[in-house]
């Protein structure tokens, strides 16, 4: 069947199949952090830990796992800049805060694989951030003394910027 040039496009989508209907767009929009915006919450989760007694060590990433802002404070062990980097990729990796990951992927648990992929880090201290309804990227911590008192300094970072990312 020949389509005329005198067939309208709503006539002519009608023809089409269905799963070419289905495909959508051939591109997206997405919604990222600024690099202003990743710092503010990267300083914030900082002076959290800073106020609390902690040397730390705070990295934001995008949506995508890039890191934006590292930053290690003076005394934070050599090892907690890898450490806050891997739980934001973790994080944003898996769409889930890094705490939550740490029971079902003890060993002998159905997800316990997870831990030996590269650059995944699962302690407590990765955190999803959210705004608009869509996830923009992921702040990690490293340095306190435990989970708690990570994803305590993150969720400072995070709450710096909730009013500018909500839209």
């Amino acid at each position: 069947m020949r389509i005329g040039a005198s067939m309208t496009l709503c006539t002519a989508l009608a023809l089409c199949p269905a799963a070419v209907l289905a495909e959508g767009d051939a591109t997206y929009a997405t919604r990222n952090l600024t690099l202003d915006t990743a710092l503010k919450a990267a300083q914030a989760a900082l002076a959290k830990c800073r106020d609390s007694g902690w040397q730390a060590a705070v990295a934001v990433v995008d949506r995508g796992g890039v890191l934006q802002v590292l930053l290690r404070d003076r005394y934070a062990g050599p090892h907690t800049p890898a450490t806050a980097r891997g739980k934001a990729w973790t994080a944003v990796s898996f769409r889930s805060n890094t705490s939550a990951l740490v029971e079902p992927t003890q060993p002998g648990k159905a997800q316990s694989g997870m831990r030996s992929l590269p650059h995944v880090v699962i302690l407590g201290g990765g955190m999803v951030i959210e705004g608009g309804g869509q996830m923009l990227g992921a702040i990690g911590v490293s340095g306190a003394p435990g989970g708690e008192s990570d994803d305590a300094c993150a969720k400072a970072g995070i709450a710096a910027i909730r009013d500018s990312i909500e839209f």
